[in-house]
């Protein structure tokens, strides 16, 4: 049974979701473009926050499943004329299938040694695309992506997107807050008092790895499909710490906090680069003020704040 929506919970969905099927009618298409990638970093980052946030793991390897994602539904869509549905379908099974195989060994460790294991499967996915030039060009990229005609269109990509998206949303939003995402919560706080009271939490962490999989492969194929191509880069580490930082600036304990994360984010690393080239020394000032100052990130802050304001009215209405 899932947690309802307080009311103000459900006045805020309903507006975001009005001002996403607003956004093409009010803005340009340079704004069109930017709601589409932030939706899709939105579904990536949430999808790793399943692991984070709700089993306990840290995945230094989750661009993985996302590139995966990303270049078999390419592939299938230009080198062999594969129809949408079936291509899409089949690049986030291979996300998923992969993310099974590795969950598999990585749910053997914990800690530092799961997460370097994670990191270990993602370059090995990253040195594949590198090197597999006759598949997926290589260096070079895989570009040139067929998109299906109805979909060859700004204002349609961005509603198809909203819409696989916000239904990836309510899907995660419904397996978190099942007896199942309660039970993760359970192993993320106490591992072995979880395992005590007939929780298989070895089980229970694969299952998350994989889900968190599946859903990482739907943001990868509608990336490639978005940019028209597929790049190493997104299998690199570097797109794995990304999304990270993502996840940890919205909050890990917040189902909304990665969504909120990979909007701020994204929007800093847009006018960071209008006015500078050094993001990513910009990007290290910004891990190191979450380490040091928001261990709960953004929705954690505003909890406190919101707290401490209350706790101030009090004050004040009892003097």
């Amino acid at each position: 049974m899932t947690a309802p929506l307080t009311a103000f919970g459900k006045v805020a969905c309903l507006v975001i979701l009005l001002a996403l099927l607003a956004l093409p009618v009010i803005g340009s298409d340079y704004l069109i473009d930017i709601g589409t990638e932030m939706l899709i970093f939105a579904l990536f980052a949430l999808s790793l926050n399943l692991i984070i946030g709700y089993s306990g793991n840290v995945s230094f390897g989750h661009a993985a499943y996302f590139a995966i994602g990303g270049y078999v539904n390419a592939i299938l869509l230009t080198t062999y004329g594969w129809p949408l549905l079936p291509a899409f379908v089949t690049g986030v099974l291979a996300a998923t299938l992969t993310a099974a195989v590795v969950a598999y060994f990585c749910t053997r460790l914990t800690d530092i040694y799961f997460a370097m294991l994670t990191l270990a499967f993602s370059m090995l996915v990253w040195a594949i695309a590198f090197k597999w030039r006759s598949v997926t060009h290589g260096d070079d990229g895989f570009v040139g992506v067929t998109v299906p005609a109805l979909l060859d269109d700004r204002m349609r990509f961005y509603y198809f997107t909203v819409i696989i998206v916000v239904a990836s949303i309510a899907v995660l939003w419904v397996i978190t807050h099942s007896a199942f995402g309660r039970s993760l919560v359970a192993v993320r706080e106490n591992l072995g008092r979880a395992g005590f009271i007939g929780i298989h939490t070895r089980r229970m962490r694969w299952q998350a790895f994989v889900v968190a999989g599946f859903f990482a492969g739907v943001a990868g194929a509608l990336f490639g499909m978005l940019i028209k191509g597929m790049y190493v880069e997104s299998a690199f580490w570097t797109q794995s710490a990304q999304v990270l930082i993502m996840t940890l600036l919205g909050g890990i304990y917040s189902f909304f906090g990665p969504i909120i994360g990979a909007a701020v984010l994204f929007m800093l690393e847009r006018l960071t680069n209008e006015y500078t080239e050094y993001w990513p020394t910009v990007l290290g000032v910004i891990l190191l003020v979450i380490l040091l100052f928001l261990p709960d990130g953004l929705v954690g802050l505003g909890k406190r704040l919101t707290a401490k304001a209350k706790g101030k009215d009090k004050t004040e209405g009892a003097t």
